[in-house]
């Protein structure tokens, strides 16, 4: 076990370490002032999605207003650095997302280190992708689209929303498993990756399905395949890639963390209130409807996941030999 994983073990398990009496005067206090819930990607995407649907739940129940914050840039580090850098006191958070696990093997200068300077507070969701594309190409199914593909070489785009993003290694597995010469055109996020894929300037995207969903379902965009290994109950006739690429998977997924040093009854408190919305019959309807997975769970299983997650991605970006722009 590395020391990096130690320490942020370590930060997990911290929360359930004070007295008991600590505890509960803090979290007895706490909200006393607006919390700032700092999202490190463009405003309408997934990330942005769930900040606000959680963050109105943690002003409803816990009486103080949680305010969204859009951060965009530099594949989420711009944000992430703002919360790393924040006073540890439960009123500047982070909505954690995968990209945070993949930066590091993609950024090996950046000012922080994730597992190090941001400790977990729970787990959102999962959130698979969508192979989709725009209506103008004349593939129905996947065998179709490789076919199309590899009689137009190298004049099919694909948008992701950055280098070494999600969505970017969904689509680069694809290539690497096809053998296709698709051309990637990254954006500074989901929005206009998709803005561009809807006008027909890109024809190609893997994208997570809170921003997908509503674009397929109207009919703008066409689903191919999704890259779980199993059918999404969303677009339960939308085939899993694997049907056609054996081994194939690729999701997304969210959660929430602070700076490290923020008090354990405050992420106590917090871990408990996201846990109970995901609970609710309401808000597990509402991300039914973006088509992801609820997880849920103790920061310690966060922090394992993300510690996991980091191993995993950073292999992969380093066999590739896959550079930031």
């Amino acid at each position: 076990m590395t020391i990096v994983r130690r320490h942020f073990l370590s930060l997990a398990a911290a929360t359930v370490a004070l007295p008991a009496a600590s505890r509960v005067a803090l979290a007895d206090t706490y909200p006393s002032r607006p919390v700032h819930l700092i999202v490190p990607q463009a405003a309408a995407s997934a990330t942005d999605i769930h900040a606000r649907l959680i963050g109105q739940w943690l002003s409803d129940r816990l009486h103080q207003q949680f305010v969204v914050d859009d951060r965009p840039g530099v594949g989420g580090n711009v944000g992430t650095a703002d919360v790393v850098h924040a006073a540890p006191d439960g009123y500047t958070l982070l909505t954690v997302n995968s990209q945070n696990a993949i930066s590091p093997a993609l950024y090996p200068d950046l000012s922080f280190n994730f597992i190090r300077d941001i400790a977990p507070i729970g787990q959102i969701s999962m959130a698979p992708l969508i192979m989709e594309v725009n209506p103008s190409v004349p593939a129905k199914t996947v065998p179709e689209f490789i076919a199309y593909a590899k009689a137009n070489p190298g004049k099919i785009n694909m948008a992701s929303a950055g280098v070494g993003g999600p969505q970017f290694l969904a689509g680069e597995l694809f290539k690497s498993m096809t053998g296709l010469n698709i051309v990637h055109v990254p954006y500074r996020g989901s929005t206009p990756a998709i803005t561009d894929l809807l006008a027909g300037q890109v024809q190609l995207m893997f994208d997570v399905t809170p921003t997908a969903l509503p674009q397929i379902r109207t009919g703008r965009l066409r689903a191919l395949a999704v890259t779980m290994k199993s059918r999404l109950a969303a677009l339960p006739d939308i085939p899993p890639l694997a049907d056609y690429l054996p081994g194939y998977e690729a999701e997304g997924w969210l959660g929430m963390g602070a700076p490290t040093g923020t008090p354990a009854a405050i992420i106590d408190t917090l871990n408990k209130q996201i846990n109970a919305a995901l609970a609710d019959d309401k808000i597990k309807a509402r991300l039914a409807q973006l088509g992801v997975v609820v997880q849920g769970g103790s920061p310690s299983e966060f922090g394992k996941f993300i510690v996991a997650e980091t191993a995993k991605w950073g292999n992969v970006i380093r066999n590739a030999h896959i550079k930031a722009d």
